[in-house]
């Protein structure tokens, strides 16, 4: 028995020397280069995309750049797919993520959430030929969604949201077929053929959805009827608490000062910072 609790005492001692090792090593590493890297999206207008000189802009993008203006350092951005930027184990290539990620208990166990900087209320989205007019109109049909995220989730019903104070998820629709897209905008590329050609709806962000009508796409959102309402978190690497602890600070830094509040009224036209 002594032996056990030796061996324990050894393997704890090592498993704090480990966790001393890492603490503080990507917040060194940022402040000493005076360079951060953050890993967002291309595609995903109006988050993140490429303008027509191929530079990175969006909402995440302001975001991002406010946060290493407040750190007093350079950014640069980088585009893995999404189970790469939502997976962790980084290995240092990234040093946050600003990729509008919802909070969920699966992502808890592999990456940090530093803060919540604004919410998203995820809508149904049909060709403006549709006579739908509520979810009930939607059962049975063919719905669109973008993997590997929370409206997949949603859809196939086993989405857990990892945040305090929300209310419970309602699952009010029984779809015919649910199809998958590996970006943002191929759902509302396939329902803008016309109402059910290929899709008889999506479900999206709401953001993306009235850009996407902006932009002369010839869609409609069901009014009142929000599929779910989610908040949106910026991520770390799970190895450097006072790193992700930084980050959460000059979030909280910008919600009080109101820059997210004019940041979302700027890309989405309306305040997504409070919920």
């Amino acid at each position: 028995m002594k032996k056990l609790f030796a061996a324990l005492a050894v393997g704890a001692a090592f498993l704090a020397a480990a966790a001393s090792a890492e603490a503080g090593a990507t917040l060194d590493r940022v402040m000493e280069k005076k360079a951060m890297v953050v890993a967002t999206n291309s595609g995903w207008p109006p988050q993140s995309y490429l303008d027509d000189n191929n530079e990175m802009v969006g909402f995440d993008i302001d975001v991002s750049r406010e946060i290493a203006k407040r750190l007093g350092v350079e950014v640069s951005f980088e585009t893995p797919d999404w189970a790469t930027l939502t997976g962790g184990r980084w290995q240092g290539r990234y040093d946050v993520g600003v990729g509008s990620v919802t909070p969920t208990k699966a992502r808890a166990q592999v990456i940090d959430f530093a803060g919540i900087y604004y919410y998203s209320p995820y809508v149904y989205v049909v060709h403006k030929d549709s006579a739908a007019t509520s979810v009930a109109d939607l059962s049975g049909k063919v719905i669109g969604v973008e993997t590997a995220t929370t409206s997949e989730d949603f859809i196939n019903r086993r989405l857990e949201i990892d945040a305090p104070g929300l209310p419970p998820i309602e699952y009010k629709l029984e779809p015919g077929e649910v199809r998958t897209f590996a970006d943002s905008m191929l759902p509302f590329d396939d329902l803008r053929l016309g109402d059910g050609v290929r899709l008889d709806a999506v479900i999206a962000p709401e953001q993306t959805a009235l850009n996407a009508i902006k932009n002369g796409y010839p869609l409609k959102v069901l009014e009142g009827e929000y599929a779910f309402r989610e908040p949106l978190v910026v991520i770390a690497e799970k190895v450097d608490p006072e790193w992700t602890a930084k980050i959460g600070g000059i979030i909280e830094e910008m919600k009080k000062d109101g820059t997210l509040a004019a940041l979302t009224t700027k890309w989405y036209g309306k305040d997504y910072s409070t919920d």
